[in-house]
């Protein structure tokens, strides 16, 4: 078979917990993929002290959200699940949703009709 793929690193180093005193390590994650790639970094405004930026790695049919979440030491790997509007991701007990330019943050394990902890508006900085 004679088939062009492209590989795609994931630059995200995610620290694995260990023990107090043992070495940091990381990991490395590789997508294969026959299309394009696309890596996009969008900035929310989520009425917080600071802007809150996330990076889309879409390489189907992988497609992934890098989100700090407070309270976790390092981002959030959360990958797309289905959705009946919008993209919804998912990573541990949290779902990241986004619609056009809004996207809210739930924690899953405050119930199904759980107000978002998160809500947030892409910060267009276009002139």
């Amino acid at each position: 078979m004679n088939h062009s793929t492209i590989v795609t690193v994931v630059a995200a180093l995610l620290l694995l917990s260990v023990p107090a005193g043992a070495a940091q390590s990381s990991l490395q994650i590789e997508l294969g993929t026959g299309g394009d790639f696309e890596r996009r970094m969008v900035t929310y405004d989520c009425a917080a002290e600071a802007p809150l930026v996330v990076t889309y790695l879409n390489a189907a049919p992988n497609f992934l959200a890098l989100v700090p979440v407070a309270g976790e030491v390092e981002e959030l790997v959360f990958a797309a699940v289905i959705s009946a509007s919008g993209v919804r991701y998912a990573a541990g007990q949290w779902i990241w949703w986004s619609q056009g330019v809004d996207a809210s943050l739930y924690d899953a394990t405050l119930g199904e009709d759980a107000e978002a902890v998160l809500t947030c508006t892409e910060i267009n900085n276009t002139p």
